[in-house]
């Protein structure tokens, strides 16, 4: 029998299940709420509640939005012909950070992984298919910026193959290798590899 209320039990539970949450986490987190002020504990739950009605997917990009578009779909000054292609939204955030983006974006929402059951038709490719052949009379380029696991390259590979049908469009996918301030004795293997193939002309 637990010593602790079932109230509080459940909310550990439900904690535990966040990524990267463990049990002792999930329990410091619970008694950090528990001593929180009724004014903090009912904004956190007013946030979670309002994320259903106030959050959806860009029609568009699949991005997360308030609206029909995403704010970057949305924005006018944006290069509607230069689209980058990522795995998650949290991606976008990053590429954002950089700031050296000034083109749109489209989601997948994943990758191909078989382990997993997931498959092109449970990605949004079919979407970025029908988009980029609905501009075809456009010079549209297409960045594949999935990540440089295994799952990611399979899924980079595929969809290049499916925009190679489409005329005209050039596909192009992004550099991976060493980072700024790195030390090439501690880059495992696929890095080493990527940086080697990202060479570039030295200016």
């Amino acid at each position: 029998m637990s010593i602790l209320p079932k109230t509080l039990r459940k909310l550990i539970e439900e904690l535990n299940k966040l990524p990267g949450i463990g049990p002792k986490t999930a329990s410091r987190l619970a008694f950090f709420l528990l001593r929180a002020s009724p004014t903090d504990r009912s904004q956190l739950a007013g946030a979670l509640s309002d994320l259903s009605a106030g959050v959806r997917f860009c029609q568009r990009c699949h991005n997360l939005a308030e609206r029909e578009l995403c704010g970057i779909c949305a924005d006018l000054s944006r290069d509607e012909n230069l689209i980058c292609v990522v795995e998650e939204p949290l991606d976008v955030v990053a590429l954002e950070q950089g700031r050296a983006m000034n083109g749109v974006y489209h989601v997948l929402g994943g990758v191909i992984s078989p382990i997993d059951g997931v498959g092109p038709e449970h990605l949004q490719i079919a979407s970025l298919l029908t988009r980029v052949k609905n501009s075809a009379d456009k010079k549209i380029e297409v960045i594949i910026a999935t990540n440089p696991s295994l799952e990611g390259e399979s899924t980079a590979r595929y969809i290049a193959k499916e925009l190679k049908k489409i005329p005209g469009v050039k596909i192009t996918r992004i550099a991976h290798g060493l980072p700024i301030g790195g030390d090439i004795e501690y880059a495992d293997e696929l890095t080493i590899a990527k940086a080697l193939e990202g060479r570039r002309d030295y200016e």
